[in-house]
C-alpha cells in the first residue's frame, strides 16, 4: 500500500481511538491491506501518539494462545507497543482501572516480564529467553477493538493490537541460579478469572505459544524482520499474551486473578466509567 493510503488509515484508527468509536475493518474493505500494511499503519500511529507526548515503555504480544485462535478468526501472533499512560501497577494486589474511551473491553490474565537486554533471535531454548529478563510479574492486559471484535489478523494488529490498559503486579526479580525452575514452571502455571468472586475461565502457561518464555523468543523474531520498528532495549515491559480467552468487563464490576504455580501475587480489579 502506498504512504498516503497507509496514513490515511492510521488517521481514522486515530479518530476512532479519540472518539471510542466502531468502524469497519479494513481488510474486508481492501483486499492490498495485509499484515505488513498492519505493521506500516501501527509504526505511523507509534509516531503520533508520541508526538502527543505518550513514551512507549515496552510491548504487548496477543493472540499467542492458539487455542483461542478460531474464536478470533487468526492464526498467527501479533504485537504493539504500550505506554506510559496505558500501563501500571498494582498496589498490594489491587488497581481501580477506568473503562473510560475503552470499546467492548475485556480482559485478560497474563505473565509480563521486564528487559534486562534484547531478547536473542533464533532462540529456542527458555532457559536463555529467560536469561534476557530482569523480572516477571503477573498482569492483566485490558483490551478493546475499534471494529468490535469482527476483524482480520491485520485489522487487530493496526489497532494497536488491541490494547489498552495493563497493570502489573508485584514484581519477581529473576536470579540466574533460578531460571531452570522458572523455565520448568511457566508452561504449567494456572491462572483463572474470577467475577465478584465466582470463577469464570482458567487456563494454563502452556497456552501461550508453549511457555510465555516462548513468546519473548516470537518478537525477537518478528521484529528481527521489521527494520522500521525499534529494536528490543533494556528496560522495556514485554506482556507476553492471555492464558485464558478474554472476558467482557463493564464499570461497576470488580474482578480477580487467582495464579497458582509460581510465586507470584493474585490481583483484584475495580473497574470504573
Amino acid at each position: 500500500m502506498s504512504p498516503q493510503q497507509i496514513q490515511t488509515i492510521a488517521r481514522e484508527l486515530l479518530a476512532a481511538h479519540d472518539q471510542a468509536g466502531v468502524i469497519a475493518p479494513f481488510a474486508a474493505r481492501d483486499p492490498d491491506f495485509n499484515l505488513d500494511a498492519a505493521y506500516q499503519v501501527a509504526a505511523e500511529l507509534m509516531r503520533v501518539r508520541r508526538s502527543r507526548g505518550s513514551r512507549p515503555v515496552g510491548r504487548k504480544i496477543g493472540f499467542t494462545n492458539r487455542s483461542i485462535w478460531a474464536l478470533y478468526g487468526v492464526d498467527a501472533p501479533m504485537w504493539a507497543h504500550v505506554y506510559d499512560d496505558s500501563v501500571s501497577y498494582a498496589r498490594g494486589g489491587s488497581a481501580e482501572v477506568s473503562l473510560a474511551g475503552t470499546v467492548s473491553p475485556r480482559m485478560e490474565p497474563e505473565i509480563a516480564f521486564k528487559l534486562r537486554a534484547p531478547i536473542p533471535v533464533d532462540c529456542t531454548d527458555a532457559e536463555q529467553l529467560l536469561r534476557s529478563a530482569e523480572w516477571y510479574a503477573h498482569s492483566v492486559e485490558i483490551v478493546h477493538s475499534h471494529f468490535d471484535w469482527k476483524f482480520s489478523l491485520a485489522d487487530a494488529t493496526a489497532d494497536w493490537a488491541c490494547h489498552a490498559r495493563l497493570i502489573i503486579g508485584e514484581p519477581q526479580a529473576i536470579r540466574d541460579e533460578d531460571i531452570p525452575a522458572l523455565a520448568r514452571a511457566l508452561p504449567a502455571i494456572r491462572a483463572a478469572l474470577l467475577k465478584s468472586g465466582v470463577g469464570q475461565i482458567e487456563g494454563i502457561g502452556a497456552n501461550v505459544l508453549g511457555s510465555p518464555a516462548y513468546a519473548l523468543g516470537f518478537l525477537a523474531d518478528l521484529l528481527a524482520k521489521q527494520a522500521f520498528m525499534q529494536p528490543l532495549a533494556a528496560g522495556e515491559v514485554i506482556s507476553t499474551g492471555t492464558i485464558t480467552d478474554a472476558l467482557p468487563v463493564k464499570p461497576g464490576e470488580t474482578w480477580s486473578t487467582e495464579i497458582s504455580g509460581l510465586p507470584l501475587q493474585n490481583l483484584s480489579i475495580s473497574y470504573t466509567d
